[in-house]
């Protein structure tokens, strides 16, 4: 069966790289020498990477990983307590700016109808686990590990990340989570639902990529109504729920994927395999 070849986007940086192949845009963060900690230069590069592979009709499906050993560490630390960085804004023109980064970033990535996947070949923490949590599924190497990290510099939180924790594993783990800073192994965040699967560290490039790929290739209106309807299982009551739901499964009922579906659902079962 042919495979076409892997088309390379243009990023504007080298700190982030994207490719399209097989219908999964594969955006990584390329800066391992720092984690693949957020910059001036990757994090804006993000931003613009998202909208442009979300609004690519090519694109079935998006997958962030991270170069190297990390997925991401967060915000660069080093340039946070500059007291005269501080003094360039007012509180009010810093506040407007990180509300427009957040929606363009987390907030970008969890209004994206088409399915994301994080990939984590190593560590996650602050803002980086917030772009990891944002993503609908997560699958981690065997090495990776997870911190929150706001409270070690004394932050409580931005892009998100009591909002999805809470949503993810509950307020009374998330409130451990974020108070404590803690280090929780791939094992742990599998048990507590913020990884969905762990895989061998060698394996991760090829699992992460073959689930992405599967999902690209389904049905997408489905998939964006799917998310739809789990959106609303957060926010509505039921009965409001239930009658979205309805919409959405009757514009699914009259779509051509559900045609397509059913008739190769059938085929199967009219054609059996055979044994010896």
């Amino acid at each position: 069966m042919h495979t076409a070849s892997p088309r390379p986007v243009d990023t504007g940086t080298e700190e982030l790289q994207c490719e399209v192949r097989e219908r999964v845009a594969v955006i990584t963060l390329n800066r391992p020498q720092a984690r693949n900690a957020l910059s001036d230069r990757l994090t804006p590069a993000l931003r613009t990477m998202i909208r442009v592979c979300g609004d690519d009709p090519e694109v079935g499906a998006m997958l962030i990983t991270g170069a190297g050993k990390a997925f991401c560490a967060g915000g660069d630390v080093k340039g946070m307590g500059d007291a005269d960085t501080r003094r360039e804004r007012t509180p009010e023109e810093r506040i407007l700016d990180l509300q427009d980064k957040q929606r363009r970033l987390t907030g970008a990535i969890v209004a994206l109808r088409k399915p994301t996947i994080a990939a984590l070949p190593g560590p996650a923490a602050g803002a980086g686990l917030s772009i990891a949590l944002a993503c609908d599924l997560r699958i981690g190497a065997a090495s990776a590990f997870i911190s929150t990290g706001y409270a070690r510099i004394a932050l409580s939180g931005d892009y998100g990340i009591a909002w999805l924790l809470t949503r993810l594993v509950g307020t009374s783990r998330a409130r451990e989570l974020m108070f404590l800073s803690e280090r929780v192994d791939a094992g742990r965040c599998e048990s507590l639902g913020l990884f969905n699967r762990v895989v061998p560290d060698d394996q991760l490039p090829e699992a992460s990529f073959a689930m992405a790929r599967g999902l690209a290739n389904g049905p997408g209106t489905v998939f964006g109504h799917m998310k739809d309807n789990l959106d609303d299982a957060l926010a509505l009551g039921f009965e409001e729920a239930l009658d979205r739901e309805a919409v959405r499964l009757v514009e699914s009922a009259m779509s051509e994927d559900h045609f397509e579906a059913v008739r190769a659902f059938v085929g199967k079962v009219a054609s059996p395999p055979t044994g010896r």
